[in-house]
């Protein structure tokens, strides 16, 4: 009896180090070319991303995990974003000016289009697209957000971190996410490629 069960566990051990390693070659792939049942392999390292990230951690960089992971979600996303119609956007505030003058609410920094930093135009920009616009400072503020209207979908910018995290949290709430990555992780002074957000949004609203 326990010797039948040590073969079923090792089995059971063998077949999730194989998937979970063809699932990390995929999304290594994804960063190139379109791949195939990217969901699928999003949702097996969804499951085993405790033990990848320390792995990661260990003996390579965690930040290389995530960002192979929003690139497998963002293909696997696609093309349900496009169908979706109560769409946001939610931006970290590290990308605002240090002397950015508008004030916080519940749902975030309300951006008065001062001209300090790219969210004035991402402002001007967003609801051309059909988007509401919410810079946060901490995941917390996600939840209030949630609560202004029914959204189906979120374009996300940030850190590859942040980029997968909300990601997973979202997922569970069944809204469809999309992630666009940071030039650069920190606290302040973020940057963002801002052809890439307007290419981003164009690609998801045809």
């Amino acid at each position: 009896m326990y010797r039948v069960i040590g073969i079923i566990v090792t089995l059971l051990l063998i077949i999730s180090f194989l998937l979970a390693a063809i699932a990390l070659l995929v999304s290594r792939i994804s960063l190139n070319r379109h791949v195939w049942l990217a969901g699928f392999f999003a949702g097996i390292l969804d499951f085993f991303y405790m033990p990848l990230k320390y792995f990661f951690y260990k003996f390579s960089d965690p930040r290389i995990l995530d960002k192979w992971m929003v690139s497998l979600k963002n293909i696997s996303n696609r093309n349900s974003f496009k169908k979706t119609n109560k769409r946001m956007i939610i931006a970290p505030h590290c990308m605002r000016a240090m002397d950015c003058p508008a004030s916080s609410k519940r749902t975030g920094i309300q951006c008065i289009k001062c001209g300090k930093c790219v969210f004035s135009q991402l402002k001007i920009d967003a609801p051309k697209y059909g988007y509401d616009l919410y810079i946060v400072t901490g995941s917390s503020f996600v939840k209030h957000v949630l609560k202004e209207k029914n959204y189906d979908a979120a374009l996300l910018i940030a850190c590859d971190y942040e980029l997968n995290k909300v990601m997973m949290g979202l997922k569970g709430k069944k809204i469809v996410t999309y992630g666009i990555p940071m030039l650069n992780d920190g606290c302040f002074n973020t940057k963002v490629d801002y052809d890439k957000v307007i290419e981003t949004l164009k690609i998801l609203s045809s």
